[in-house]
């Protein structure tokens, strides 16, 4: 998949995909209906933008993306997606009238031949723009346009934000069952203070820092190691938090990985979430932390043998 970051200096070759377009946070189900349309015989492209708008927009509000910008890229390539036109959401984009939007970005800059959108998509300065104007615009320009309803599962809509809900409930197959995939937290291998390994359990540390925060507590997860020569799949459990015995930390993500030996220091994981097995506790002492970080081990494989 190439990712392409400039509407106004495009490869000539990537002209004429058929895109869909929209934020895809989480690329859930609903998000995939959209992209199925977009399949036809011209390349399959996505247009998005980066930073999030709401991020731009409020940038001081609480974090909510259920994906960075890597963990997108990686579910959309998955899915066969050929041109990824991640587009620099800034001043001069969210100014631009609906009608500049598609005569400048959609026609002139990236030159597709079809658009495929929610049925609530809006678009152009203060949102000004409805599917339907995109329609009438896109016609005019010799654009094919279609619009996708909205997905639901047993009358509950598909939405980041009912996916966000479940994963703070620490529902993290609820939140599976309308993503389509497990919820996976992306990004390189950071230094951490090494306590694990002096515990026995030696973890890949992870920062979700700009994610929405799942429940905080311990995970049976899947791991991918996605760079470097010790690449592929492992169980694993994982605790998300704060690390209440050592003290006031940042949230980030620790995980170990059953059966490996290595060093994964600037790699990139793959870290999804299966099971929550419990919150975080803070123990009277390392053996009964350890005792428990057996008990967890013994659990998350228990559950992840049963996949």
């Amino acid at each position: 998949m190439q990712i392409h970051q400039d509407y106004q200096w495009l490869d000539p070759k990537a002209r004429g995909a058929s895109v869909a377009m929209g934020n895809f946070d989480g690329v859930h189900r609903g998000h995939q209906s959209v992209i199925d349309l977009a399949r036809t015989d011209a390349p399959l492209g996505i247009i998005t933008f980066e930073p999030h708008p709401r991020q731009f927009f409020a940038p001081a509000s609480p974090a909510f993306r259920l994906m960075n910008a890597e963990a997108r890229a990686n579910r959309l390539a998955r899915l066969g997606v050929q041109h990824l036109f991640q587009l620099p959401f800034d001043a001069a984009l969210a100014g631009l009238t609906p009608e500049g939007f598609v005569t400048k970005v959609l026609h002139e800059g990236l030159g597709i031949s079809h658009v495929v959108v929610g049925a609530d998509f809006c678009f152009g300065k203060g949102r000004a723009g409805t599917a339907q104007d995109l329609t009438t615009l896109c016609a005019a320009c010799g654009i094919r346009t279609t619009i996708a309803p909205l997905v639901a599962d047993n009358g509950t809509e598909i939405s980041s934000t009912n996916i966000r809900r479940a994963l703070t409930e620490g529902r993290p197959r609820d939140a599976a069952a309308m993503l389509g995939h497990w919820h996976r937290i992306e990004g390189a291998v950071l230094h951490g203070e090494k306590r694990g390994r002096e515990l026995g359990y030696p973890t890949a540390n992870m920062s979700v820092d700009g994610l929405h925060l799942p429940k905080l507590g311990v995970y049976a997860v899947l791991v991918d190691i996605l760079t470097g020569p010790q690449q592929g799949s492992h169980h694993g459990v994982a605790s998300l938090g704060v690390r209440p015995m050592f003290g006031e930390n940042r949230p980030n993500l620790e995980t170990f990985l059953f059966d490996f030996k290595g060093d994964l220091y600037g790699q990139h994981l793959s870290v999804a979430l299966v099971d929550y097995l419990r919150p975080e506790m803070k123990f009277d002492g390392l053996d009964a932390l350890i005792a428990q970080m057996d008990a967890d081990s013994a659990q998350a494989r228990a559950i992840l043998a049963a996949l």
